[in-house]
């Protein structure tokens, strides 16, 4: 038995003494996703009110980077292809609804971690607590059984991997794009800044 199969079966035996946790912890499981939106709505905000165009590019990307860790983890999901720690581990509580999907790594984690990357670029203090917030969804798919430890860390570095590359690659684009757009009608949707008063000669 390898280290991350005892360290899941720890954490199981941690379950089996927390009823009381059951469903506060798998409802964050199944739906903490919804925070993440509320986050990201939150890092838009922050960003827009900055009025500065890398950190509202940082707001744009990180929605979009989110779906882009998720896009590279499905084929490697599927190139793993490890199973659930329910169809392979006999006598373990499982609070997780089933599913015949791969386990490594966990597209749940990967979506956390791009987002907390994506926000760190935004806002320090925001970044922490999505990172904060995806550590307790890291915690929480182990908890209800449908992952093993290794694939919720996994899943957090790719996610934070991706976001981070991908804003990398596509930084100048947005910004460039940001304050194109910021010259039209659309502009108070990126900034609350005033738009620039153009004096006016003679």
């Amino acid at each position: 038995m390898n280290a991350d199969t005892q360290l899941f079966l720890l954490i199981n035996d941690f379950v089996r003494t927390t009823p009381w946790l059951h469903t506060i912890v798998s409802t964050y499981a199944t739906y903490g996703l919804v925070l993440f939106a509320a986050l990201l709505l939150a890092g838009w905000w922050s960003a827009r009110r900055q009025a500065n165009p890398v950190r509202v590019a940082a707001a744009l990307w990180a929605p979009l980077g989110m779906l882009l860790a998720l896009g590279v983890n499905q084929p490697l999901s599927a190139l793993v292809g490890e199973p659930r720690p329910y169809t392979t581990l006999p006598n373990i509580v499982v609070l997780a609804q089933r599913s015949l999907d791969p386990s490594f790594p966990s597209d749940h984690a990967v979506m956390a971690g791009a987002v907390a990357a994506g926000l760190f670029l935004v806002d320090r203090r925001l970044g922490v607590l999505a990172a904060l917030a995806a550590a307790v969804m890291a915690f929480s798919r182990v908890y209800i059984a449908a992952h093993y430890p290794q694939d919720v860390v996994a899943g957090l570095v790719v996610g934070a991997a991706v976001s981070l590359a991908g804003f990398w690659l596509v930084r100048r684009v947005l910004v460039w794009l940001v304050e194109r757009v910021e010259r039209t009608p659309l502009r108070p949707v990126l900034t609350s800044a005033p738009r620039p008063v153009v004096p006016v000669s003679g």
